[in-house]
């Protein structure tokens, strides 16, 4: 046993899993060009977190699971809506309404039926409809996919466990451009706030949903 496996057994904050509901949303976040192209100040290749993100999106096209893509996008020039966080990252600043940083990666599944969701900060749910529109959807169960592990997936998931949904992070669909970062982030986020399940876990509850949550009285 690693010390930190010790530290965190020795705090009670080992094997403590969620039963996961039969009403989940996936969550995908930030898999846009700013963060997927590595050609970009903030990206990194992801190629195979998109491609295994893809493989869920599929399952939830497939059974009726609402699917919400998420990413970072400002609506002024100054990206005054981002308020101190531009002020540590100002690579944000380019991320603004039409530009390419902004755009969802090519390569994703998106339907018509799929909702995007503009954020500004780190969180999925800070300013934005996101909660409201997952509790009027009757959602209990939030799957979240995307990037970055230590950064908005981990702030994403801290707000959606404290709003009481029950969240479920698929390991092989998260990345970080920092592999020691997305190693200890994971692995908190496990110990504090959701599951860390296989991405063949995920797929396959989320294949057992026998209807889709919206068609439900």
């Amino acid at each position: 046993m690693s010390d930190r496996e010790r530290v965190y057994d020795d705090a009670g904050m080992v094997g403590h899993a969620h039963d996961l509901g039969d009403r989940p949303a996936l969550l995908v976040v930030d898999l846009q060009k700013g963060e997927t192209d590595p050609d970009e100040p903030l990206g990194s290749d992801l190629s195979t977190v998109v491609e295994n993100t893809n493989e869920l999106v599929d399952v939830c096209h497939d059974r009726g699971v609402p699917v919400v893509f998420a990413r970072v996008v400002y609506r002024h020039l100054d990206a005054a809506d981002g308020g101190l966080w531009v002020e540590k990252i100002p690579a944000l600043m380019e991320w603004t309404t039409g530009s390419y940083p902004a755009e969802l990666d090519d390569r994703l599944h998106v339907k018509d039926g799929d909702h995007v969701l503009d954020k500004r900060h780190a969180s999925a749910f800070h300013g934005t409809e996101l909660g409201s529109m997952l509790t009027a959807m009757g959602i209990d169960t939030l799957v979240v996919a995307g990037c970055s592990t230590s950064g908005c997936i981990r702030s994403s998931v801290d707000a959606a466990a404290a709003r009481g949904f029950r969240t479920v992070v698929p390991e092989e669909c998260v990345g970080d451009r920092s592999a020691e970062q997305h190693e200890a982030h994971l692995w908190d986020i496990d110990a504090k706030f959701a599951d860390v399940l296989s991405m063949a876990e995920v797929a396959t509850y989320l294949r057992s949903i026998a209807t889709p949550p919206m068609d439900r009285a």
